[in-house]
């Protein structure tokens, strides 16, 4: 719980006809992660398999395309799992080519039924432009030796105008629908040599032609019923269609399913990739695993090759541990941390596992900076209530609530409230500055941990020099110690104490020693740059537990913005104080809610994480079924 597991590096000597099964053993046990480094590659050169990952891909794109269109059901049970030869897998690949095949038909069918269905919706919409006339639509659009006729809309305003501009050139303009703003017309006139000026008029008027489809060549209620005579019949055949297609899919249902069987009990091998090296008939697999799953492995793998193998393994090499993943032990109640912190990376191999620490240490905070009973309790049965939405993040809105519950008691605060139940602890407004002390002195004990905590990791990574020297190293820490000595001396007695400033000076001198060493360039840079370095690291103290000033600042904050909504709800009557009192309780359950649960995370990824965990760790991805 507290730091990954330890990891041995595995390697399995076998025959290559065993390893479609070896993996399928590996994958079914869930605890191996293929180590795809070529250290196999002297004795064993070639990598296995090229055939079967090829029909692998292949056969596992045609069932993905497939699985979108029919709907199957994977009845097959785990005893039925077998390792998938090559040759199986070949079937399979070539039987989902022809469901594909068939399947491309359907929907090819579907598009073209589709898109004849928007063909003619477009045509009804093209038709509304016209229903007004009882005329041959086609007669619109034929030339003729002695009519000149434009069909078309206009702007509304611009009717009366243009109607007047054509009468003027001897043509005629009829209206036959409005519609919105526009109106839809008909300007017909003697074919003779006006149409340069008739154009000009109509351009400037805005007029835009309506064109007549061909299929619209008759009379509006002829051609009406002949488009829903068509539509009825496109409708038709895509019902019979999707019942072919129904029909289809339940005839192969029970194939595909075992198509998905054969295709998962397939993947472990496709999986291991370059983990796997071959020469001729010798095989040879390696990848991590944990140290107390070794006997585990080597038992089932016993109980089902039937031909024999030889399984080696042996702890991480110091130039390994960069790329040893990290196994981290699974616990439901911590998951929605572990996600968190996962946001922020990975834990090295052999680093402290944060996720315990920091649900500890973000539900304290939160309840500290947000202390009331009535929110934490809203907080609380809103989590529950959407405990579908949030998944396992339902645990982190209880725990959250809880906490805010707990400290609103040791606070006396309820919705506010500070008078209906009596402070177990202190009312925060009563003493700020007890408040602020108190949040100092938190701050300092974290920032104490996580730097004992930092020290552990450099010794788990044999680094003595980086957990004596380094950034938040034993050093560091005795001048952290020693300045907040100092510090207690002068506000005690307005002196340092000697043993106090012998401690802060040394460590400070040792520091700056070691900084100056590390730096490679000239004289007077290496002096200059240590003494920056030097500065940072008692800057960074300092601002950092500062920080941690805000976790009482919140809880002032949540009591000043009850204060505020009481006054203004003493302003009004009964029921508008009710009214304000539930309005700007709302607010601080939710504004300040997210603010306070953004603000924590802040505080433990940049005061805490920042200060012990790289985050840059490798995670473990085993074979899984």
């Amino acid at each position: 719980m507290f730091s990954t597991l330890p990891m041995k590096h595995l390697r399995i000597q076998l025959l290559t006809g065993d390893l479609p099964e070896a993996s399928l053993i590996l994958a079914e046990l869930g605890v191996f992660a293929p180590d795809p480094r070529p250290t196999l590659e002297a004795d064993l050169p070639s990598i296995p398999g090229e055939d079967y990952r090829h029909f692998y891909t292949q056969a596992r794109s045609r069932f993905d395309k497939i699985a979108r269109h029919v709907a199957y059901t994977d009845t097959l049970e785990n005893k039925e799992v077998h390792a998938v030869s090559e040759a199986d897998l070949q079937l399979t690949n070539d039987w989902l080519g022809e469901v594909w095949s068939d399947c491309s038909e359907f929907e090819e069918e579907r598009h073209r039924l589709r898109d004849q269905l928007h063909a003619i919706d477009e045509l009804e919409q093209t038709l509304d432009n016209f229903s007004n006339l009882n005329i041959d639509l086609g007669r619109l659009q034929q030339k003729s030796r002695f009519l000149e006729i434009h069909i078309g809309m206009v702007a509304r305003t611009q009717v009366k105008q243009l109607e007047e501009a054509v009468g003027l050139a001897g043509y005629l303009l009829y209206r036959f629908l409005e519609r919105e703003a526009r109106t839809h017309v008909i300007i017909i006139g003697a074919l003779d040599g006006e149409s340069a000026e008739l154009k000009s008029v109509l351009d400037t008027a805005g007029f835009r032609p309506l064109q007549v489809p061909e299929a619209l060549h008759s009379e509006p209620e002829k051609a009406k019923t002949s488009l829903q005579e068509q539509q009825t019949d496109l409708q038709q055949r895509q019902q019979q269609l999707e019942s072919r297609s129904a029909a289809w899919g339940t005839s192969i249902a029970r194939h595909l399913s075992k198509a998905a069987q054969t295709l998962r009990q397939a993947a472990p091998y496709f999986q291991v990739q370059n983990a796997a090296r071959n020469q001729g008939s010798l095989s040879a697999i390696q990848g991590w695993i944990p140290a107390r799953e070794v006997a585990n492995a080597d038992a089932r793998l016993r109980q089902k090759l039937h031909n024999p193998f030889v399984l080696e393994s042996r702890n991480p090499t110091a130039d390994e541990r960069p790329i040893v993943p990290s196994f981290i032990s699974r616990n439901r109640l911590l998951k929605p941390f572990s996600l968190l912190v996962k946001q922020y990376g990975i834990p090295r191999y052999g680093e402290v596992n944060p996720t315990l620490l920091f649900a500890i240490s973000y539900i304290l905070m939160f309840g500290m900076m947000f202390g009331d009973v009535g929110h934490g309790a809203m907080i609380m049965l809103i989590g529950i209530l959407a405990r579908r939405k949030l998944g396992s993040f339902t645990l982190f809105a209880v725990a959250a609530g809880i906490s805010s519950m707990v400290f609103g008691l040791l606070y006396g605060s309820i919705f506010g409230y500070e008078h209906v139940i009596h402070a177990i602890w202190i009312a925060p407004m009563s003493d700020p500055l007890y408040m602020l002390s108190m949040a100092l002195i938190w701050g300092v004990g974290f920032l104490i941990l996580i730097t004992l905590i930092n020290i552990i990791n450099h010794l788990q990574q044999n680094d003595p020099s980086g957990a004596l020297f380094g950034d938040n190293g034993i050093l560091s820490l005795l001048l952290y110690v020693g300045l907040l000595w100092d510090s207690f001396n002068v506000y005690q007695d307005g002196a340092f104490g000697v043993g106090a400033a012998i401690v802060s000076l040394s460590t400070l001198l040792a520091l700056f020693a070691y900084k100056l060493m590390e730096t490679e360039a000239s004289p007077g840079e290496r002096i200059l740059v240590a003494a920056i370095e030097t500065f940072e690291t008692v800057t960074g103290y300092a601002s950092n537990t500062l920080s941690f000033l805000r976790v009482a600042a919140f809880s002032l904050n949540h009591v000043a913005l009850a204060v505020a909504v009481f006054t203004l709800a003493g302003m009004m009557e009964e029921t508008g104080y009710w009214i304000t009192v539930i309005l700007g309780n709302l607010f601080i359950l939710i504004l300040e809610g997210l603010i306070v649960t953004i603000q924590v995370l802040r505080l433990e990824y940049y005061e805490g994480f920042s200060r012990f965990f790289a985050g840059d760790g490798k995670a473990f991805k085993p074979l899984t079924l």
